[in-house]
């Protein structure tokens, strides 16, 4: 199936390929891996805290201390400090060992062991859950969550969602003193000064903390979530050059009340762009986690075609079977989506190979991510939605009634 297990997209045609391991933040079991980790994050811990001592004047130059008030107003140094304080407990490490190759006799190899981040958020009698990336779970054979004190603890996935990059996990919740308060990322202002806070190892010297301006707090990002260089989703994210790195990839953005904005991501941040940082607005974030904690998966309408962009197939006029000759499009249709195969409610409604999707409702669908977001964000299961479509050079209309995917076996 595709990436998506899509809701749209069936699985008989050959598709990109599901997403493996994209994780940044990986290590092996190796001691001397683990060595060169923790000594990075402790240097970079002693560099971040320097920087904001030499900004603070207690460095040797001068004006270092009006300096930083210049550039943070009447929030202070200080407010960082217990911004910082507020959260860093609830703030663990996630390590996922994964899922290897099988061997010569079938057997499953034991692949890496990929670390993350992830925020604790509730606690409820015995259990305490947690928000990380998707991206950070993703291939999991085993988790283990160690808390900001080192302790060490198994976790559940309740349930991940590939397309917005969140999961949730559960832990024992002996021994967690800690629970992040959620704010209102709304409420976020360009300008407003934020903090980036991850675990990678899961030791208390270790945290990685950084802090920068959100510069945007509705940036829409393309994204690849199959990693092919085909844009095949956008997401709603805020923008900050506080660095969001590996190490706090999953971890909490959090505003100077100490409060959690948003949730960091390396997954949307894959864009080739330096000096900038990602996160999922926790406002987005939580309607995603309440559906995985309720039902283990995010249910989205289902309307069971595979599909193809046109513009990708109108590169070979002239020929005697290209493809404006085969589908037999009028001369101005040169956007729409080629069914490839329909099932599902599509099949029940009528439609099939070749047919030409161009419109939705009375919304214009001229690509897959078109198809899919009208689809995802302003339809629901069981809806209908009206379909424009070209069959043989004529257009049709058919009404399809979305369902919801049957689980997959």
């Amino acid at each position: 199936m595709s990436f998506f297990g899509d809701e749209f997209y069936t699985t008989k045609v050959p598709v990109r390929e599901r997403l493996v391991r994209s994780i940044k933040g990986r290590a092996t079991s190796s001691p001397r891996m683990w060595t060169v980790v923790a000594v990075t994050c402790v240097l970079s811990v002693l560099v971040t805290a320097f920087a904001i001592t030499a900004m603070d004047g207690k460095s040797e130059g001068a004006g270092g201390k009006a300096a930083l008030s210049d550039r943070m107003g009447i929030a202070g140094n200080d407010k960082i400090i217990h911004a910082a304080a507020k959260v860093n407990a609830s703030v663990v490490s996630v390590i996922n060992q994964q899922n290897g190759d099988l061997d010569e006799s079938g057997n499953q190899v034991q692949g890496e062991s990929a670390l993350g981040s992830g925020v604790i958020f509730a606690k409820e009698g015995k259990i305490a859950r947690i928000i990380t990336n998707s991206h950070v779970v993703d291939n999991s054979a085993d988790l283990q969550v160690i808390l900001s004190d080192g302790t060490q603890k198994n976790a559940k996935l309740i349930g991940q969602d590939p397309i917005t990059d969140l999961a949730v996990l559960e832990i024992d919740s002996a021994g967690v003193k800690n629970v992040a308060e959620l704010g209102n990322s709304e409420q976020l202002q360009i300008g407003e000064w934020v903090i980036a806070i991850g675990n990678p190892l899961g030791l208390g010297y270790s945290q990685s903390i950084t802090f920068g301006i959100v510069s945007s707090t509705h940036r829409v990002l393309p994204i690849s979530l199959s990693n092919d260089g085909t844009y095949d989703w956008e997401q709603e994210v805020i923008q900050t050059d506080a660095a969001i790195n590996q190490g706090n990839s999953g971890g909490a953005l959090v505003n100077l009340d100490g409060k959690v904005v948003g949730i960091n991501s390396m997954k949307v941040a894959d864009m080739g762009v330096e000096g900038l940082g990602f996160a999922i607005p926790i406002n987005d974030a939580m309607p995603i986690v309440n559906e995985l904690i309720k039902h283990g998966k995010v249910d989205r309408p289902y309307l069971g075609v595979s599909t193809i962009d046109l513009q990708n197939y109108l590169g070979e006029e002239g020929s005697e079977d290209s493809p404006t000759d085969v589908l037999k499009l009028p001369k101005d249709v040169d956007t729409g989506i080629i069914v490839l195969e329909a099932q599902g409610p599509a099949l029940k409604a009528g439609l099939r190979f070749n047919d030409v999707i161009v419109k939705m409702d009375d919304v214009d669908i001229a690509s897959e991510l078109d198809l899919r977001k009208y689809l995802y964000e302003k339809k629901s299961i069981g809806d209908t939605v009206k379909i424009s479509y070209y069959r043989e050079g004529k257009l049709e209309t058919v009404d399809v009634v979305l369902e919801q995917r049957a689980d997959e076996e």
